[in-house]
């Protein structure tokens, strides 16, 4: 059997309307919409005291790895990687802010994705992606995003601490402040003009700039892929499974969730692949192996893993199989080669993108009702709590709370679903044995 066949035979490309070497196309587009992830992913996770040239190794593998089993097993134009957003979240609250080793900040990862693997085995993932209301799966989305363009803000100098004001501005002339605020607005203008490689350009600039200026090193091009023996199964799963670490391992594994899910159901829509409630092929599979692979990252010593909607500029190419998505995954191995150049990434590179994800998923507030406050309350209340506490938990906490609250109040007891109630007695029950 000759190449085509054995393509055609594994994908059915002729079934879906596409040949190889559109699905290679469409595969090296999504690769270079979405390979910023391996710069800025060991750039975040260092500051957690991860060691960089590990974490990108692990980065390269686990999206390889996420991707071609995503290609090979759902047959889906669907790549994966590490999430933007939960590495944020790991790095600067759980282990930053909240003081939590990076070993047991991992473990919390890795049972968040166990639950997800088993709620994905009996099918109460799709109770939860079904029953919870708009309202909180928008607030849930924004409020990350707000977040993580705080978490921007502060990397590029642009936002600082204030005892008096809490926040302040900070010093509008230095480097960082300049070169982060560039980055971002050349994300944003080449990403208005439809540069899918947008972000990418972005650091490439201000790393350069950075160089010219003194900021940056340059340490080399190419190098053998680093050994990942500092990070590899450094997961700390006993010290995380416990009472206190609850409402992080929650955390990661409703916002996988609703991140995943939604963006698998993006994508495949644009592919013209979903039926008209949601449903695409291979759903069961894309869903396991979307929840192994982040068990996989974890255990590798990275953050949660999550589809990427970058994939939906490889199927606006014409990717429609799950070709496209091996030749992406395939395309990270190749990248490991690269690793002194992730070392070369500032904080203030990297902020840019994290500001530009933030308008992203701010984006969905648009979708609340919001001359109906028995569904603006919570998400106002979920997207806000975020970064005015610096903590996802608590935002997803209260705004569970506050959706029953102001639908009883209301008269409106009805309308919550017995999936909201049972998340939201679970917080009150936290809150009140721990705080």
């Amino acid at each position: 059997m000759n190449n085509q066949g054995l393509l055609q035979r594994l994908f059915k490309l002729q079934e879906h309307g596409t040949t190889a070497r559109t699905e290679v196309i469409a595969g090296v587009t999504t690769f270079l919409t979405m390979v910023y992830i391996v710069f800025v992913n060991p750039q975040i996770l260092g500051v957690a005291g991860m060691n960089t040239q590990a974490v990108f190794v692990t980065t390269c593998l686990i999206a390889a790895l996420g991707s071609i089993l995503m290609g090979l097993v759902a047959n889906l134009p669907v790549a994966l990687a590490p999430a933007m957003g939960l590495n944020a979240f790991f790095a600067f609250v759980v282990v930053g802010a909240m003081g939590v080793s990076w070993q047991i900040g991992m473990g919390a990862i890795f049972w968040g994705a166990f639950g997800l693997l088993l709620m994905t085995l009996f099918r109460i993932r799709y109770w939860i992606i079904a029953n919870i209301p708009l309202s909180l799966r928008v607030g849930i989305s924004s409020g990350i995003g707000l977040l993580i363009a705080m978490i921007g803000l502060k990397n590029a100098g642009i936002v600082v601490a204030n005892k008096d004001t809490l926040v302040a501005v900070g010093n509008l002339t230095s480097h960082s402040v300049i070169l982060g605020a560039l980055g971002f607005f050349i994300i944003a203008i080449l990403a208005s003009r439809n540069v899918h490689i947008a972000v990418l350009i972005s650091i490439v600039i201000t790393t350069f700039i950075g160089w010219l200026l003194g900021d940056v090193t340059y340490s080399g091009f190419f190098s053998l892929p680093g050994h990942v023996g500092e990070v590899l199964g450094q997961a700390n799963l006993k010290d995380s499974l416990n009472p206190g670490m609850a409402g992080i391992i929650f955390s990661f594994m409703l916002v996988n969730l609703f991140d995943s899910s939604g963006t698998l159901i993006g994508v495949t829509d644009k592919a013209g692949l979903t039926d008209d409630k949601g449903i695409f092929p291979r759903m069961k599979q894309a869903l396991y192996v979307d929840s192994l692979s982040s068990l996989a990252g974890a255990y590798a010593g990275t953050s949660s893993v999550t589809a990427y909607i970058e994939s939906s500029s490889g199927v606006s190419v014409g990717g429609r199989t799950g070709l496209m998505a091996v030749v992406t995954g395939l395309l990270f191995l190749l990248v490991m080669f690269l690793s002194p150049l992730a070392g070369m990434v500032p904080a203030y590179a990297a902020a840019g993108a994290l500001i530009y994800v933030g308008v992203l998923m701010t984006s969905s507030l648009s979708r609340v009702h919001w001359d109906d406050l028995t569904e603006a309350v919570p998400a106002f209340v979920t997207a806000a709590m975020m970064p005015f506490s610096f903590s996802i938990t608590e935002g997803i906490a209260l705004g569970f709370i506050s959706y029953c609250v102001m639908k009883l109040g209301t008269g409106r007891w009805r309308e919550i679903s017995p999936c909201v109630v049972v998340v939201a007695l679970l917080f009150i029950l936290k809150i009140a044995f721990t705080g």
